[in-house]
């Protein structure tokens, strides 16, 4: 190795320090929103649906497919909000604040796992497709354009008509949909970052492709992933609760896209109110919520938006 390489290949030591340290700007990232009231406002209300959801089993006084008696051992139907059901039953006996309790979960679940694989597979093939280029990037571009052509709805419906409806499925085709924005964001991203001069100096001073992609490039595009799994988590509660609403969601778990189908079914969108309007207003207070969050980490990310 001579002197130059030498001289500009950085020690152990402080490659761990350069790593650590842009992790702790991505965390600082994060910690921004705070400051954004719209944004800090959002982050309260994601956290007040997560508590919920962890302590469901606590607050939710039936379980989710649980029938509601009367003392004389009668069915409780489509019965207003009162003290013994807070938002009213359904027309089969179940209590809707007990199913808006158990739905917040599938929601999160949903969102959460449908986000964080679409960002991993998308980041992945951005950062490949943007840093080796060549037909490399024409094979995996193509297969994106390809993706982008495909509509969720019709080939969700026709997937799920063909195998067994399941939560696993749904999250799935929410990841094969919601990646492709994700790999054309981070592709971009990378096409500028691997021709600057940090990148000629690590490899000047002997770094091979893997380490350049995931230990110089790959924290300088985390804060687009993290932005793009937050918009991801809100367009994957959306994406399960229109499945489910059309009857095409996994019968064995309640999530609010069902309740609204199974209002829907038994004809009691107008007259039962009270099964309608939560699970409604909870999936757009989450979305809403969400979207706050992501508004204030975009600003964040481009200053631009602050005189907007």
């Amino acid at each position: 190795m001579s002197e130059t390489t030498r001289a500009l290949s950085p020690a152990p030591g402080a490659r761990r320090r350069r790593l650590a340290a842009g992790l702790r700007r991505n965390v600082a990232g994060l910690a921004v929103i705070l400051h954004y009231p719209s944004g800090a406002a959002g982050l309260v209300v994601v956290l007040l649906f997560v508590a919920i959801a962890l302590l469901a089993p606590l607050i939710a006084p039936y379980g989710a497919f649980e029938v509601v008696y009367n003392a004389d051992h009668s069915v409780v139907r489509l019965s207003p909000p009162s003290w013994q059901s807070w938002l009213g039953t359904t027309n089969q006996g179940m209590d809707v604040f007990s199913q808006l309790i158990w739905g917040s979960r599938v929601a999160l679940i949903v969102g959460l796992l449908s986000a964080l694989g679409s960002v991993v597979l998308g980041t992945l093939i951005g950062l490949v497709a943007g840093y080796f280029g060549g037909w490399i990037d024409e094979a995996l571009m193509r297969m994106t354009d390809i993706a982008f052509g495909i509509p969720f709805l019709p080939f969700a419906m026709v997937v799920i008509s063909i195998a067994k409806p399941s939560l696993g499925l749904v999250i799935l085709l929410v990841v094969f949909f919601l990646w492709r924005t994700t790999a054309r964001v981070i592709r971009a991203q990378v096409l500028s970052l691997k021709t600057r001069p940090f990148i000629w100096a690590a490899r000047a001073a002997g770094a091979g492709d893997l380490q350049i992609l995931f230990r110089h490039i790959t924290p300088n595009v985390l804060p687009l992933s993290f932005l793009y799994m937050a918009i991801g988590v809100q367009t994957g509660v959306m994406l399960e609760a229109a499945l489910s609403f059309l009857g095409f969601g996994d019968p064995n778990v309640l999530s609010w896209g069902i309740m609204l189908n199974a209002a829907f079914q038994a004809g009691a969108m107008r007259s039962a109110w009270w099964w309608v309007v939560p699970p409604g207003v909870a999936l757009s207070l989450f979305v809403i919520a969400v979207f706050m969050i992501t508004r204030a980490y975009e600003e964040r990310l481009n200053p631009r938006l602050r005189m907007m």
